[in-house]
C-alpha cells in the first residue's frame, strides 16, 4: 500500500466557531476558506488554509453530536489527523484485512463532497485518522 498524499487537514473541535475564528484569522492570519454544516458528522466546519493542507474547525451541532461528545470527555483540542487517499474504499478493505480496527468499513459523505473513512484510535496509539476522498477537479 503507497503513502497518503498528504495530510489533508487536523481537525480541531471547538465549542464555538464564532468564538474560535478570530484566534485563528486574526492572531494567526490564516485565511478562511468556508464554512459548511456536515450532518452525517453532525457539526458545523470552518476550514483554514495553511501551505497545501487545511485546519478544520468543528463545532458540534447537538449534545449528540460526537464533537459534543469528545469536548466534554476531553476538552477542545485537536481531535484528528486526515489524510489524503485515492481510493477510500480501498484503503479500508485493504486496513480491515490487515486487522486494523475501524469506525468506519465503507466510505461515508464528508465536507467538500469528499468521501471519508475513520480508524479506530486504539489502532494508532490512540490517535484518530481519517481517510479522505476528495472530488476529482
Amino acid at each position: 500500500m503507497s503513502a497518503p498524499n498528504k495530510i489533508a487537514h487536523i481537525g480541531i473541535a471547538v465549542k464555538s466557531l464564532e468564538q474560535s475564528l478570530p484566534f485563528y484569522t486574526e492572531q494567526l492570519g490564516l485565511r478562511l476558506v468556508g464554512t459548511e454544516k456536515v450532518e452525517s458528522e453532525q457539526v458545523n466546519v470552518a476550514f483554514l488554509a495553511i501551505g497545501e493542507s487545511r485546519i478544520e474547525l468543528l463545532e458540534p451541532l447537538s449534545a449528540d453530536s460526537p464533537i459534543a461528545k469528545f469536548i466534554e470527555k476531553r476538552g477542545e483540542g485537536v481531535h484528528h489527523i486526515a489524510f489524503d487517499v485515492d481510493d477510500v474504499a480501498s484503503r479500508l478493505q485493504q486496513l480491515k484485512e490487515q486487522g486494523v480496527a475501524l469506525i468506519h468499513e465503507t466510505p461515508k459523505d464528508g465536507a467538500h463532497g469528499a468521501l471519508i473513512g475513520f480508524l479506530h484510535p486504539k489502532a494508532a496509539g490512540g490517535v484518530l485518522y481519517e481517510l479522505c476522498q476528495y472530488p476529482k477537479a
